[in-house]
């Protein structure tokens, strides 16, 4: 009998329902603007799990890094339903990412 796979769907179920608490979080505490480094972030872990030999951390690697692309499109989202009253709002005390004067001139992407 082979448990990869149910173990694998359990983990992934993990790594999903994490992504959606760091989303709620991030933006919370550092605002959307820092989509663009969360998205390299999960390119990177992507990219690196194309070369990684056990197959548990490449697979691991490669939802870890899917969840982090699927959060950077959803961080602008998540911003405008803080706006609404649907989360807590942080108004002024986030931590502005590098380069967030030319960041902010960029469309955020969404899914």
């Amino acid at each position: 009998m082979n448990l990869f796979g149910p173990a694998l769907g359990v983990v992934t179920l993990l790594i999903i329902g994490l992504g959606f608490v760091w989303v709620i979080r991030g933006e919370y505490y550092f605002g959307y603007l820092w989509w663009p480094y969360v998205m390299a972030a999960g390119a990177a872990m992507v990219l690196a799990s194309l070369f990684m030999a056990p197959v548990w951390i490449s697979a691991l690697l490669g939802v870890m890094g899917a969840s982090f692309i699927w959060g950077s499109t959803e961080l602008r989202d998540q911003a405008v339903r803080a706006e609404l009253g649907w989360f807590a709002f942080n108004a002024g005390h986030k931590l502005q990412p590098p380069f967030a004067n030319r960041l902010r001139r960029w469309r955020a992407p969404a899914l």
